[in-house]
């Protein structure tokens, strides 16, 4: 299949998801992750209409920064962060969302202070309680949102997960789980959160039914890669 194909196939995804949850789907924030994608794809990508789009590892998001802004494109820095790597990414991406420890947030703030910026973050939420995946524990997450508060040079917008892999439709428990805590979160004082983002190729219909408002796509759209 083509990109294109692709393309449509997984807009016709999002469109059936908000039809079934009675959503519009200009809710609903496309991802399209290029790990290990040339720019010669992405370009064609992003010529179909793609605006945002979502690297995993520090150094290629680097080797791709000068493409992606003479493009205008969206970035998302969507993969599990190293303290040492956050200054090549800090200012770069326009949304890191895999914020998932206090060392990283305070490594992110002072680098997002000596740049005078204000990084924008989602908290990572490690919601299957996984020990081989990042993300802070849901019982952690208010206080861990009460810390990220008090740092002026980042603000949580939103939340992120990866649940356990168990098919789609196992994984909507996981998926509500999330909403849930989205919509506590925006209960506290002080917070206002926008983006809740969960839902891969292989579950992003489901995570939509279950209050996506950002999902991040791969495979579906550009193949596997290695």
């Amino acid at each position: 299949m083509s990109l294109y194909d692709n393309l449509r196939r997984v807009q016709d995804g999002i469109e059936d998801a908000c039809a079934m949850s009675g959503r519009k789907s200009n809710e609903i924030t496309l991802v399209a992750v290029t790990k290990f994608v040339s720019t010669e794809v992405i370009a064609e990508g992003l010529d179909l209409g793609i605006r945002n789009v979502g690297e995993n590892r520090a150094q290629e998001l680097s080797e791709k920064l000068d493409f992606f802004k003479s493009k205008g494109c969206k970035i998302h820095f969507i993969g599990q962060l190293q303290t040492n790597k956050v200054k090549y990414i800090i200012g770069n991406a326009d949304l890191i969302q895999s914020v998932d420890r206090i060392q990283l947030a305070h490594e992110l703030e002072r680098q997002a202070s000596l740049k005078g910026i204000k990084q924008e973050i989602l908290i990572q939420v490690n919601i299957g309680e996984e020990a081989q995946k990042g993300g802070i524990s849901k019982f952690m997450l208010e206080a861990f949102l009460a810390d990220i508060s008090d740092m002026p040079h980042l603000k949580a917008v939103g939340l992120m997960c990866i649940p356990p892999a168990l098919g789609e439709e196992n994984t909507r428990p996981y998926f509500a789980a999330m909403r849930d805590l989205f919509e506590n979160c925006n209960k506290l004082q002080g917070i206002t959160m926008r983006e809740l983002s969960m839902g891969m190729s292989n579950d992003y219909k489901a995570a939509i039914i279950e209050g996506a408002t950002m999902v991040r796509v791969g495979s579906a759209l550009f193949g596997r890669r290695m």
